[in-house]
């Protein structure tokens, strides 16, 4: 059976190389080459990596063939282990990770550093070797009620994020019973992106109870804060008074959600005095202005969604200050408009230019992470669509329906794709031949009976 050194040998034969030859190109000692290849000396990573190079060879060429060697026919050795897995990482030979650490992890004695290794890499954005390292702990794990464990699952469970809503879900609820089991600072930022996720879903219910544990906690750790010693170092990835203020904010959304706009003013109320604080730090500085820019905007959303159409040029003015909330003050000018019958072509005339860029890489994403911006685009051009063709702009309506059935098709909105079936229905005898076949198209790849 073939290995490295028969590689090398059968290299320095065809090649005709003296070894003293061969080993001034690699940069190696001439005896260090040579105990290699009698198989008396283990070559190391950057040994292997210029023997690579002096062969003429594509980097890691040998790392698979290396990793049987070393990590699985013999007894795997960290100091060798570790390099392995961070030159296989950077140049992404996941199937070689996967394979070697299946069988490094019957030793307990590696899951301290694996894990480690895991945290590197997630901090480095490394995620989809870091993934591979984070299932391997956890699935090794021997204490089920292990703050290591419940990292490792929160980590898993921010890294399988996709924009399929019923992936979100199963994620979502695997994380859950780990919550508890975090650090109690970093279960703060675990609260805010599990209900994140049920926000992106509309699971309402979900949303509010674990908005208002979030601020349950949050008040807690504020309350501890001035307990503890200046220098200790703080876990969170953002100021305390965020999480108080967000749980607000997310409490707001419910509401908005149950088209109960009165508390979603209250509760908007809530989280703008929250954040009003003596002395702010450059960086509560920095998340103070930002949920005051939400508060603005947020007031002004719910004020259109209680009919008073005359802060529609104030949100228009605010909007143009703030280009990063101009999807989301779009959707909710578009739902009032549908709501109430206000005409809106002026406010669509005049950012028709920034609307045009919407779902391209061109388009601010300020502060929506790629789920709910992408849940963002589908509101908007549903809204868009129904809007054009209450005004009698058929193919215009017909346009931004279709976009909006296609990215919802592509992200497994099932109830989505459904209402824009069920509209588009309304309207297909207004469809020009372009639009009849790209509907085709799109119906084509669901699962979901036509109309």
């Amino acid at each position: 059976m073939s290995n490295i050194r028969s590689y090398i040998e059968d290299y320095l034969k065809n090649e005709g190389y003296k070894l003293q030859q061969f080993s001034r190109i690699a940069d190696i000692n001439v005896g260090t080459l040579s105990a290699i290849i009698r198989g008396t000396r283990l070559i190391s990573m950057n040994q292997l990596d210029q023997i690579t190079s002096a062969m003429g060879l594509e980097q890691g060429y040998f790392y698979e063939m290396y990793g049987v060697e070393c990590f699985i026919e013999s007894a795997p050795h960290w100091r060798r282990l570790e390099p392995f897995l961070y030159r296989c990482a950077e140049l992404g030979k996941l199937d070689i990770i996967q394979q070697v650490i299946t069988h490094v992890t019957d030793n307990q004695s590696y899951i301290d550093e694996l894990f480690n290794v895991a945290e590197s890499l997630y901090n480095k954005n490394m995620n989809e070797t870091a993934l591979i390292l984070y299932e391997c702990v956890a699935a090794s794990e021997k204490y089920q009620h292990s703050e290591r464990l419940a990292l490792c699952q929160y980590r898993i469970f921010s890294l399988h994020k996709t924009l399929r809503k019923y992936d979100n879900l199963n994620a979502a609820v695997k994380f859950e019973p780990y919550i508890d089991k975090l650090n109690e600072e970093v279960q703060l930022d675990a609260i805010k992106d599990l209900a994140n996720i049920y926000c992106a879903i509309h699971l309402w219910d979900k949303v509010d109870a674990w908005s208002r544990e979030l601020e349950r906690k949050a008040e807690f750790q504020l309350k501890m804060q001035s307990r503890r010693r200046k220098n200790k170092r703080r876990l969170t990835a953002y100021p305390l008074l965020t999480y108080t203020a967000y749980a607000n904010l997310l409490i707001a959304s419910v509401y908005d959600a149950r088209k109960e706009y009165e508390n979603v003013l209250k509760y908007t109320e809530k989280y703008m005095e929250i954040v009003e604080v003596e002395n702010p730090t450059e960086e509560d500085q920095q998340i103070i202005d930002l949920f005051r820019i939400w508060g603005e905007g947020n007031q002004y959303a719910s004020q259109l969604m209680l009919g008073q159409d005359n802060v529609i040029h104030r949100y228009l003015d605010y909007i143009e200050k703030n280009p990063e909330e101009i999807l989301a003050g779009f959707i909710n000018i578009l739902q009032a408009a549908n709501q109430y019958s206000f005409n809106i072509d002026y406010a669509l005339d005049r950012f028709k230019d920034q609307i045009n860029l919407f779902n391209t890489d061109m388009h601010f994403k300020g502060g929506y992470n790629e789920q709910m911006l992408n849940h963002g685009y589908q509101d908007f051009y549903y809204e868009l669509g129904y809007y054009q063709m209450k005004q009698r702009n058929y193919l215009l309506g017909i346009d931004a329906l279709l976009m909006c059935l296609d990215l919802s098709s592509s992200s497994k909105d099932d109830l989505m794709c459904i209402k824009c079936l069920d509209l588009y229905g309304e309207y297909r005898s207004e469809a020009n031949e372009t639009q009849i076949r790209k509907y085709k198209n799109v119906v084509e790849k669901l699962s979901l009976p036509t109309f």
